[in-house]
């Protein structure tokens, strides 16, 4: 080992490069790198400039690389950077200058400023309100952000992009600069800038390769930062609308509580000290005994800022959120003119042309008038302030959201305002929440009032009740003074005897009496039914009840008082006279007659198809069975008073069974729906068959609450067609009536919709009638009374009126049919000598529409009558 000297191992090494490299990598490179990241000392010599060598350039690499360990700090990290290229580079100074956005201007401000080999952080620091900020059409660094490439002026003077602002400000003269922008993609972030190579020289190819390797690190730092930020940026903004949302969705009552919630649920994420929100009043026109002082020349007119969409700017509440210190909340309603959020007439200004401001220092900004000294007592001072417009889905301006003095002592910046406006313009858009909450308030009041104007008109005063309980005429009290059995002794003495009014026949007629002796059978009906006793219905309710009913049908030609009757004596006498009652409990037959008195009430004389066609508002209301929803919904409000409530002794099941029973009765008077029920009835009627005696068909049925409920929609259909089962000189007189009330449909579409009705609606084919009826009793009414006369023998009366009937129309259609024969065959025999005439059958009268012989005397109708 003595023979090897220090010489031979150098030769050695010198002639075996490869050797030496590996044995250098495996033996000492592991070691020398961790030794240089765990100590804190370079050993370069900063103290003068001077050539740097490769080991020393390395050891400031090394050096970058632990201060980036140390700090996540963004600017202390570029500053190294900065520091060391200075030095490099032999550079008098060096700075940054941060890629931003302002009121939607790019600009550079400057972050990192004079930097030198000998200076230190805190003195490069550019704090917001000492920034320089440079228009990107200004001066050098402007030129190097928007060409987007590296800059290197070896003499200003003779450079045209060149401005002297700074030099003037800091009293500093530029010779030469280096700049390059840092990059992160296509988007510049930020220009760094050299200035005055160090003895009077100019930067060479050398300084401008140095200076872009070392941009590097500078360049990954900044896009990190920026990235992150971003990131921040995205999750701040997802996390306010995320959390506004809910607040927003929560609460719909006013706008005020809802931008309250909003704010304050996202006070964490909006990272300034305070914001405050001014509600602007949304009054356009003002009322006429404002306008008065101002037309009598007492009161100038309004001169001042107004909205785009012509309101007069008044903020009629500020709610300001203190978040530094203790957090505070304060509302002012009519806030002065010399409140401190409004004094600068900022809130104004935005309200007025709609648009973002960011005032990043207020303290020297000359256009608006913020507060110089501290706002209140807690010393806090505005220094730079956001503000931005709250616009509806009208594009209305609704408020002024301000925020004040960025948490991290910057001014807002892009970013902040894209946030901001996100919350904002979230926030203008859930006003119509709270429009249509509003609305929907205003139309819930509108309906109690017309419901009670409804109420007070239909229902049954108590003049109209002594017409039937006279109990001041018999005992000089009202009815709430009187005892039940005082009630019933008047009520015996008024109602008519069931038998001579002939309520439990299927013959019975309304024709020949009055609508008040209607109303009289009515309320016997109950009596019959027996519930009157069992459910404890006040008489009086009762009473008032049916008369309200009667009262509740329109003056109309067939859809009337008179035939909601009709359906309920009928509905009485197939549960009474046909037998039907065994299925139903005493309760549901009570329902039945209900449903059937009230099945038709508030009818305007037009189908649900015509509804639809005018669009009327009933149409929008209810999908389907239209016009049956609206008499459902009409009988509901009525049992909802209570002094005309038939039901309100009724426990809650019952209640709502009952209830239950009309809905599905009211509704399955719709035609549209009987087709889909006529076989499931007809399969109940065969399966009734099936029994071999009547008491076990009837515990059957009875306890089959889908089979009872499609029984009953079938008879609610009976009753409604029951006209078409009268007596011949019964339904001849009521079809005209019928027919009468489809022509008055058919002169409105033909009038008011400008559409030809169907033949059935079409007064000019009115001679037509009778082939029409035989059409719709064969189509529609047939079945019905034929599965019931099966189901029960009782029923027979009807099935064999319509029978007779169909006989009776059939004869009319076939004398109509012989009569136009004979017309046509006359007609074409003078046809080759004399020009055709409008064919008229000489045997009616014209003055009847066309349908009466002559010298008969013509059924009771206003406008419709029948051969």
């Amino acid at each position: 080992m003595s023979g090897i000297t220090e010489e031979a191992v150098e030769k050695f090494l010198d002639s075996n490069p490869v050797f030496a490299k590996e044995y250098y990598d495996l033996k000492f490179r592991p070691g020398i790198i961790s030794e240089l990241l765990s100590t804190n000392k370079t050993n370069v010599d900063f103290s003068q400039y001077h050539t740097m060598s490769s080991l020393e350039e390395s050891e400031i690499v090394f050096d970058l690389i632990r201060g980036f360990q140390d700090t996540i700090n963004t600017e202390k990290c570029v500053f190294s950077v900065l520091k060391r290229l200075s030095f490099m580079i032999q550079a008098d100074r060096m700075s940054l200058f941060m890629y931003r956005m302002r009121n939607g201007t790019a600009e550079l401000a400057t972050r990192l400023f004079n930097i030198n080999k000998d200076s230190t952080f805190e003195e490069c620091l550019v704090v917001p309100d000492c920034e320089i900020v440079f228009p990107l059409d200004t001066g050098v660094l402007g030129f190097v952000a928007q060409s987007k490439k590296i800059i290197n002026v070896a003499d200003v003077s003779q450079d045209t992009h060149f401005c002297s602002f700074v030099d003037n400000l800091t009293e500093y003269a530029t010779k030469s600069i280096l700049a390059a922008p840092v990059m992160n993609g296509k988007d510049v972030v930020a220009v760094i800038m050299a200035i005055n190579k160090i003895d009077g020289k100019v930067f060479t190819k050398t300084d401008e390769e140095m200076f872009l390797k070392y941009l590097n690190f500078a360049n990954l730092i900044l896009k990190v930062f920026h990235l992150s930020y971003l990131h921040n940026c995205e999750t701040r903004k997802g996390q306010i609308l995320l959390w506004s949302a809910n607040k927003v969705f929560e609460e719909l009552t006013d706008i005020e509580r809802q931008f309250h919630k909003a704010f304050y649920t996202v006070r964490a994420f909006l990272n300034c000290d305070r914001y405050s929100v001014g509600l602007l009043d949304m009054t356009k026109t003002k009322e006429f005994f404002d306008q008065w002082p101002i037309l009598m020349g007492e009161v100038p007119p309004y001169s001042g800022p107004k909205t785009p969409d012509g309101r007069e700017i008044s903020f009629y509440k500020v709610i300001d959120y203190i978040l530094h210190g203790k957090e505070e909340i304060k509302v002012i309603p009519n806030p002065p003119a010399d409140h401190w959020a409004l004094c600068s007439k900022l809130p104004t200004y935005v309200a007025e042309n709609g648009l973002i401001c960011n005032i990043m220092n207020t303290a020297a900004d000359d256009y608006f008038e913020f507060q110089k000294g501290a706002v209140d007592e807690s010393g806090w001072l505005v220094k730079n302030v956001l503000s931005m417009p709250i616009v509806n889905k009208k594009e209305e301006i609704v408020g002024v959201a301000t925020f004040y003095n960025r948490k991290d002592g910057k001014p807002f910046d892009e970013m902040d305002e894209v946030l901001m406006e996100s919350l904002a313009q979230f926030l203008g858009w859930s006003v119509l929440n709270t429009d249509t909450y509003d609305k929907m308030n205003k139309l819930e009041n509108r309906r109690d009032i017309y419901q009670d104007m409804v109420s007070y008109h239909v229902k049954c005063s108590n003049d109209e009740l002594q017409i039937i309980l006279k109990t001041k005429e018999i005992y000089d009290k009202p009815p709430d003074e009187c005892e039940e059995d005082e009630l019933y002794e008047i009520l015996q003495e008024e109602l008519p005897d069931p038998d001579q009014a002939d309520i439990y026949e299927f013959h019975f007629s309304d024709l020949p009496v009055p609508e008040l002796f209607l109303v009289k059978c009515a309320i016997q009906m109950y009596y019959e039914l027996e519930v009157v006793d069992k459910f404890h219905i006040p008489q009086e309710v009762l009473v008032r009840f049916l008369f309200s009913v009667s009262k509740g049908y329109r003056k109309i030609t067939y859809h009337n008082w008179r035939h909601g009757f009709n359906v309920g004596q009928t509905m009485f006498t197939l549960l009474m006279t046909g037998k039907l009652k065994r299925y139903f409990t005493d309760l549901e037959a009570m329902a039945m007659v209900t449903a059937a008195f009230c099945h038709d009430i508030d009818h305007r004389g037009t189908n649900n198809l015509y509804q639809m066609k005018s669009g009327h508002p009933l149409a929008k209301l209810h999908g389907s069975s239209i016009l049956e929803r609206h008499h459902l919904e009409f009988s509901k409000t009525l049992l909802k008073d209570e002094s005309i409530n038939i039901y309100q002794n009724l426990n809650r099941r019952q209640y709502d069974h009952a209830l239950h029973m009309m809905d599905i009765a009211i509704i399955a008077t719709d035609l549209a729906l009987y087709f889909k029920k006529r076989s499931m009835f007809q399969k109940i009627v065969d399966q009734s068959k099936t029994y071999e005696n009547e008491k076990t068909w009837t515990e059957y049925l009875m306890l089959d609450q889908t089979r009872k409920e499609i029984v009953m929609a079938m008879m609610m259909t009976a009753c409604d067609l029951s006209a078409i089962a009268k007596p011949w000189e019964i339904q001849s007189k009521v079809a005209l009536l019928v027919a009468a009330e489809f022509w008055e449909q058919g002169d409105l579409e033909r009038t008011v919709l400008q559409q030809n009705p169907i033949p059935m609606m079409d007064r000019n084919k009115a001679a037509e009638l009778p082939k029409l009826q035989c059409g719709f009793i064969d189509f529609v009414c047939t079945f019905v009374y034929k599965e019931f006369s099966r189901f029960h023998s009782e029923i027979q009366p009807m099935y064999d009126n319509i029978l007779n009937n169909k006989k009776e129309w059939k004869a009319l259609a076939d004398e109509y049919e012989a009569k136009m024969k004979a017309l046509e065959e006359e007609r074409q025999k003078k046809e080759p000598i004399q020009a055709p005439k409008p064919v008229v059958p000489a045997v009616t009268g014209k003055e009847n529409g066309g349908n009466v012989p002559v010298g008969e005397q013509a059924p009771q109708s206003k406008s419709c009558s029948i051969l």
